[in-house]
């Protein structure tokens, strides 16, 4: 992998471009699909700011869905939630109950989100990253994508 944050700093002046951003986040990790999410503080639901690759036979199915996620529902909402990393190796097989059915319509295997956290302890977004092969990001990689949130959350 590459330097994880090469490049976001640069995304980030001024009213950043969350797609440029999530593409870049996505180049450094050798992933495929992301999303990023902000918190709406007058509705507490995750809204989202962008996506990349989200396949785009589901993407109208799975849109109203991924546009505003309740903390706890999903990955992304349990990463707000719990305040920590969540991934899951296969999204395919997950039994836990942490992805949502229509989440597996896109494919999407190995899957991590981050909270991104303010710096008064609230959460103010999610970063989702994800493969469409089965993967098990290590130790490194997720303290790699909590830098990266910790950069975003400047800008939120």
């Amino acid at each position: 992998m590459s330097q994880p944050t090469a490049g976001v700093p640069e995304l980030l002046v001024g009213q950043p471009d969350w797609h440029a951003v999530l593409v870049k986040v996505l180049e450094n990790f050798a992933c495929v699909t992301g999303t990023i999410h902000r918190t709406d503080p007058s509705t507490g639901l995750l809204m989202l700011l962008t996506q990349h690759g989200i396949p785009p036979h589901v993407l109208p199915m799975l849109l109203p869905k991924i546009d505003n996620i309740p903390f706890g529902k999903g990955i992304a909402g349990c990463a707000a939630q719990r305040k920590e990393a969540v991934q899951l190796c296969n999204l395919q097989e997950d039994l836990g109950g942490v992805a949502k059915p229509d989440a597996r319509k896109t494919n999407v295997q190995g899957a991590l989100a981050v909270p991104i956290v303010g710096s008064d302890g609230k959460v103010v977004g999610v970063l989702g990253i994800g493969k469409m092969q089965p993967y098990e990001f290590n130790d490194s990689e997720v303290a790699d994508l909590n830098k990266v949130a910790e950069l975003i959350s400047a800008k939120m």
